[in-house]
């Protein structure tokens, strides 16, 4: 397996973040070797929850968004929860930051309710998606393919379906990382 050492990865996340979209993948990349750094409306711990319904653990956003500089990173990951997404998608620097690593071809992956935010960024047109269901209608409508599957690579873009796929979510984004870390070897 490629040295994974140099690659950084940038997650975006506030309160209402689904606990195991953001921690199963955030300590799969640290397992990996991956700097990951956590962006936020503010640097004030964070609240997740359980199935959307239940306060889960929280976690302290190393800087805020406006603090994020994408060039500093190799791919973002976008948590789901329904709340998380929906609050993400109005704060501008948010979007700003999906559009900044589409438009530098960078990985961007994103499970469950995550993709609201690639909706709402205009990054999806043309490309192969797949999502919660209640988000697949929205994805048609700005344009991409949506298919039923556990995860979905359509070049940098990587998304998912819930928390059972995670395993398959966190083995897509180290592999695609295993390949730029190759490539810049």
């Amino acid at each position: 397996m490629a040295d994974l050492s140099n690659m950084r990865v940038l997650m975006l996340a506030t309160d209402g973040f689904e606990e195991a979209e953001l921690f199963d993948p955030r300590q799969a990349l640290l397992d990996a070797g991956v700097q990951v750094t956590l962006a936020s409306i503010k640097t004030d711990p964070i609240q997740g929850v359980v199935n959307d319904d239940e306060k889960g653990k929280t976690i302290t956003p190393d800087l805020t968004l406006d603090a994020v500089d994408t060039q500093d990173f190799d791919a973002l990951v976008l948590p789901g929860g329904v709340g998380n997404p929906d609050k993400m998608r109005l704060q501008e620097r948010a979007l700003e930051i999906v559009e900044e690593f589409m438009d530098d071809d960078k990985i961007v992956a994103a499970i469950c309710h995550a993709p609201w935010l690639l909706v709402e960024a205009d990054v999806v047109d043309g490309r192969q998606v797949t999502s919660w269901p209640s988000v697949r209608t929205d994805l048609e409508n700005a344009g991409a393919d949506v298919v039923d599957e556990q995860v979905v690579v359509d070049d940098n873009l990587i998304t998912s379906r819930k928390p059972d796929d995670i395993p398959a979510f966190n083995k897509a984004i180290i592999e695609a990382l295993t390949q730029v870390a190759s490539t810049n070897d």
